[in-house]
């Protein structure tokens, strides 16, 4: 491994050599370390060019280890790149207690289930899911309104990452575009990432995190409490 270190690359002990004896190998983790810093490492545009060979020296390794990196990060790595950005889904905290709310029937739901005034079950609670962009902490809230079988969410309007997700919708969705106005804009985010040390984003960026957030806030575990407070409340 070579000391030239332009772009501060982290320093990573090879486990050996390859068949071939033409590049160095790496335990998985640090194969994970160095596909990330391949998007993560903030490089000014007129050293593009240089910067793959750069990283590729200072490791001793070829494309082939590149490919196989890329292989590992998406087996194993409990983040996700998006563009230069690195996302991670952290822990979730249930805020308080289940709240019972009561619907009324709707008389225009001509479902075979429905009954005319019968009242169907259900809950808010409100929650909190832990997200780290490059390794930053941003918690995101939102109310769980559980009905029934089904749930729906409605996300606060406070930390960055929640302002994103209202950013979003406010420019997709047909309802919300009267209400978009009140949404900040994308120099606004930017600037409050910035303060947290977060390089600026693009629209494209924000989208996908924004997707990334919506799958990753309800998992498995999640759900197993949600189901056990439930039981417990009926």
């Amino acid at each position: 491994m070579t000391t030239n270190n332009p772009y501060n690359f982290l320093p990573l002990q090879p486990t050996g050599r390859n068949e071939n004896d033409t590049a160095n190998t790496y335990a998985p983790e640090d194969m994970i370390k160095i596909y990330e810093q391949q998007f993560l490492i903030q490089v000014p545009e007129d050293k593009l060019t240089e910067f793959l060979p750069a990283l590729k020296a200072f490791y001793d390794i070829d494309n082939h280890t590149l490919d196989v990196s890329a292989i590992i990060f998406d087996a194993i790595a409990d983040s996700a790149i998006i563009y230069n950005h690195k996302i991670k889904v952290g822990d979730y905290q249930l805020l308080g207690g289940l709240v019972e709310e009561a619907i009324e029937y709707d008389e225009d739901d001509t479902s075979a289930d429905s009954v005319e005034g019968e009242e169907i079950q259900a809950y808010t609670l409100e929650c909190q899911r832990k997200f780290f962009i490059n390794d930053i902490e941003i918690p995101y809230h939102f109310n769980l309104f559980i009905y029934g079988d089904g749930y729906s969410t409605l996300t606060k309007k406070d930390t960055v990452l929640e302002k994103m997700y209202w950013f979003v919708r406010g420019r997709f969705e047909e309802d919300l575009l009267d209400e978009a106005e009140d949404n900040d804009s994308l120099a606004s985010i930017n600037k409050q990432l910035a303060e947290l040390g977060i390089r600026a984003m693009d629209l494209t960026t924000i989208d996908e995190m924004v997707s990334y957030v919506e799958n990753s806030i309800i998992d498995d575990a999640m759900v197993d409490e949600l189901n056990r407070l439930l039981d417990d409340a009926e």
